[in-house]
């Protein structure tokens, strides 16, 4: 089963893939489009690596603001949720991607990859984040899942 975690934003969508055994997330690429509004050839895309991979599950960024409100941003991460859901059928989680984007600039600053450059690597960075945290909170849940109980018989 794997699972695609997605960065959508004004004129690009980050797009990143985890392994079958969904461990771990490896970024892909970034779709480019020319207006914020034009989307029916990022969701053409989308649904060409839904079929590559075999995506069964997608998680997208929801990009909350710091006091826990949904704004401008976060509405069209909605409305584009909505969208893929209608067009590909698979459910779709939206997970908090609040500094998502900070810690990818931090990553590629730390890596040495100049600031002129970030831009081309940014969006599918962030979307690697995204879909490691929804990896890493599954794995978390099924090792709760498999703790066992002490003291049961008491």
């Amino acid at each position: 089963m794997r699972i695609m975690g997605l960065d959508f934003g004004s004129k690009t969508v980050g797009v990143a893939i985890s392994d079958p055994l969904g461990l771990t997330a490896q970024g892909i690429e970034i779709i480019r489009r020319k207006s914020e509004n034009k989307l029916r050839q990022t969701l053409a895309r989308i649904e060409e690596l839904i079929a590559e991979y075999q995506v069964e599950t997608i998680v997208l960024g929801f990009p909350k603001n710091m006091n826990n409100t949904i704004g401008d941003r976060a509405e069209k991460s909605l409305e584009f949720k909505r969208m893929l859901e209608r067009r590909t059928g698979l459910h779709i989680f939206m997970w908090d991607e609040r500094l998502t984007t900070v810690e990818a600039n931090r990553t590629l600053m730390e890596a040495g990859v100049r600031r002129e450059n970030r831009y081309k690597y940014v969006d599918e960075l962030a979307a690697v984040f995204i879909l490691q945290g929804y990896l890493d909170s599954l794995s978390m849940q099924k090792s709760q899942m498999e703790l066992p109980k002490e003291n049961a018989d008491s």
